[in-house]
């Protein structure tokens, strides 16, 4: 099988700076499609810049990242353009100004009804729908990022601060429908956290980052894979990256 098919995610010589302060340091990493990632490292370690890297949101200072063998394209002012395939769930990219109501409106309007109603039509979360995003609470605003993250149809998914605000049935909830996800759609997702408490239980892989540098990679708990004909799951595991420090 080509490196095209197997491989999403291509990096090599991964720099970033800010003010000549180095953030991320990553000489090798690959990322293969349909599997789930978990990314784990203190808050300082470089997990939110990687991800704005991977999802085209930040430049790096040096070094490479293709996506589907390709780098990243740019405009006439050099910058990235946006990739419609990447989805990045973040609580900070959520606009603050808007209503509930008008971010889940956002995800598909045709199917807000059908879609949504599995999360709002009963208990507490039904009065969540009109209110504004500046009121609601970290753990709300989590769960909303969540409900976006999981309603979108991307190839790839970036999950930062996965289960830092739920509680365990939030968490499980998730957790099933995350992979779901994974299994019917081959949707490629990666979660960052603090600590593997959760993602663990998720990922097949899991990345350890301290201080912008990869300190460990191993195997997780996670070991379904998406099958490209879906005949039988596919194994995914330890040799599904490849990682030099």
């Amino acid at each position: 099988m080509s490196q095209r098919t197997t491989t999403i995610y291509d990096i090599k010589g991964l720099k970033k700076s800010y003010e000549n302060h180095p953030i991320l340091n990553i000489r090798r990493l690959e990322i293969h499609r349909g599997t789930i990632y978990g990314m784990i490292g203190p808050i300082g370690s470089g997990k939110s810049t990687f991800f704005n890297i991977l999802a085209g949101f930040t430049k790096p200072t040096d070094g490479m990242v293709k996506f589907e063998n390709e780098e990243f394209e740019t405009n006439w002012l050099g910058k990235i353009k946006r990739n419609p395939e990447i989805a990045l769930a973040n609580i900070a990219s959520i606009s603050k100004g808007s209503t509930v109501n008008d971010v889940v409106k956002s995800i598909n309007k045709n199917r807000l009804e059908s879609r949504t109603s599995n999360y709002f039509k009963n208990g507490s979360l039904s009065f969540l729908l009109k209110r504004k995003l500046s009121a609601l609470s970290p753990g709300e605003l989590a769960m909303l990022n969540m409900i976006v993250a999981l309603e979108s149809d991307p190839r790839v998914l970036l999950i930062d601060d996965y289960g830092v605000f739920f509680d365990k049935n939030m968490e499980a909830d998730f957790r099933k429908k995350i992979v779901r996800m994974n299994k019917d759609l081959g949707t490629t997702i990666i979660l960052a956290a603090p600590s593997d408490l959760h993602i663990k239980r998720i990922a097949s892989v899991l990345i350890y980052l301290d201080n912008g540098h990869i300190s460990k990679i191993r195997p997780g708990a996670g070991r379904g894979g998406f099958n490209k004909d879906k005949k039988s799951p596919q194994r995914k595991g330890q040799r599904n990256y490849r990682k030099s420090s």
